[in-house]
């Protein structure tokens, strides 16, 4: 029995679909049980704490820092006094800062940080941000980079534009 060119070609074309369709069969069966195996969280290092230290030469030497609030809304800015170690509330807001801490030389020792000198080298200051009763951020403002770990609100921006020494 004799077959002809196009009952060959036919033959062919067939044997490929079969196997094509048994191929995505697999390929599709391979990322079922993919999908159906958990997944393995991997374990992220621990982050150590860090922890802010003002040394001797830098204590007591500053009194406050002048922070520029801008309001986004009104497209205005307005400059705030702040105490170190003391809070404002922000006008016509359930906004309050409070300075945490003033570095003027900030830099980190590991997982300290502290001022290297008393010099305005690279002045930041620490500072917590809460609406109504939850602290919403805690972080630093850097005069030298105020776009650095900047804290983003809706409406309000935050910059450290100037330092006032004790005495």
């Amino acid at each position: 029995m004799l077959q002809t060119a196009a009952e060959v070609w036919v033959k062919r074309l067939m044997k490929l679909m079969v196997l094509s369709l048994v191929a995505i069969g697999f390929a599709a069966g391979c990322n079922e049980k993919a999908k159906q195996q958990p997944a393995v969280a991997k374990p992220q290092p621990a982050r150590a704490a860090s922890s802010v230290v003002v040394p001797d030469s830098v204590k007591g030497k500053w009194k406050a820092v002048q922070i520029a609030v801008a309001d986004k809304n009104a497209n205005q800015q307005k400059l705030y006094t702040i105490n170190i170690g003391s809070a404002l509330r922000l006008p016509n807001s359930n906004l309050t800062i409070k300075v945490e801490n003033f570095l003027p030389h900030f830099g980190m020792e590991g997982t300290t940080l502290t001022s290297q000198s008393n010099e305005l080298k690279n002045p930041a200051a620490q500072f917590s941000i809460r609406e109504g009763d939850s602290e919403i951020f805690k972080g630093w403002l850097f005069s030298l980079y105020p776009t650095t770990h900047a804290f983003q609100h809706p409406q309000f921006g935050f910059t450290l534009v100037d330092y006032i020494p004790a005495n």
